[in-house]
């Protein structure tokens, strides 16, 4: 086990447990913070006050600051574009600067979000062009530590799915909710694509690529592309409702008004540099949505 210290910010969300049971297995001191204290091994920190940012760094004297923290609804980040800006711009200078002054390795996670959908797929050397603001505020991150971090890596993630019932905010947790409270037709769009990323296989990624020293911008999701529908036909196949929930495709007009951020035709990764320098350890998605949906069908089926 390695003696090196390590910082994790943003640790409470769906990603962060992931990441912090990965840098445990491999890491003595592991200090992980949130500004939501939802878990006991968790402390406080907010990264937009570079107050708390120097005090915290100052105690841990990282070598490794895995940064996770940020604003990741994109209608939110719609509606507070000052508050989208703050945290996931402001907030990620405030930490890259620090762990540049204090020698550390710098990991961000950023996403396929930055993109604008105009190609089928992106490589790792695509030129970004975001549309949301959440995305914009996003790539002001990759940018920022690309030019401001000596040592770095950069991971970008794609439709995330982990965390189970208690943290996970997204596509499998929004459906498996509709399911839990009845209902028996799910309506899907089949108009976005993207790649699943599995927050297990990311997180542990992450601690083996770092030991490979290979620093640089990392495209990092599952094997395999889907659209919305299929992902939600496949979890539904999984948790052994095929026979008694319905899949309806829709397009993205039918849930305009509730999601109102724009977002891009395709989002689609291709792991070009971690395949290239066969560092890819990232399973298909359909693999890790099989792993992923067992704790799910347990709950539905009353095992838990």
């Amino acid at each position: 086990m390695k003696k090196e210290n390590v910082l994790i910010t943003g640790c409470g969300g769906m990603l962060g447990l992931a990441v912090y049971d990965a840098f445990k297995e491999k890491y003595q001191n592991v200090v992980a913070t949130d500004i939501d204290l939802n878990e006991s091994w968790l402390s406080e920190l907010d990264v937009r006050d570079i107050v708390q940012c120097e005090k915290i760094f100052n105690e841990v004297k990282p070598s490794i600051v895995v940064h996770l923290a940020a604003l990741t609804d994109l209608e939110y980040c719609e509606m507070n574009q000052h508050d989208a800006w703050r945290t996931n711009a402001l907030g990620t200078e405030n930490v890259t600067l620090l762990a540049e002054r204090y020698g550390a390795t710098m990991v961000y996670i950023s996403t396929a979000g930055i993109f604008d959908g105009e190609k089928d797929e992106y490589t790792d050397f695509d030129k970004p062009n975001p549309l949301s603001y959440y995305g914009k505020s996003k790539y002001h991150g990759e940018q920022f530590v690309e030019r401001f971090s000596s040592k770095h890596y950069i991971f970008r993630a794609g439709w995330m799915m982990g965390g189970g019932v208690k943290k996970d905010k997204k596509f499998i947790n929004k459906i498996f909710d509709q399911i839990f409270k009845g209902s028996t037709e799910l309506k899907v769009v089949d108009d976005k694509l993207g790649t699943p990323t599995y927050t297990k296989d990311f997180a542990k990624a992450i601690v083996r690529i770092i030991d490979s020293g290979y620093f640089g911008l990392y495209n990092q999701v599952c094997g395999g592309s889907c659209s919305r529908f299929d992902v939600a036909e496949e979890f539904v196949k999984l948790l052994d409702l095929a026979d008694k929930v319905k899949v309806t495709k829709v397009d993205s007009d039918y849930f305009k008004k509730e999601y109102f951020a724009p977002r891009p035709y395709s989002e689609k990764l291709i792991n070009l540099k971690l395949n290239t320098r066969n560092i890819n350890y990232m399973r298909h998605w359909k693999e890790c949505l099989e792993e992923y949906a067992k704790e799910y069908h347990k709950l539905y089926h009353g095992k838990i």
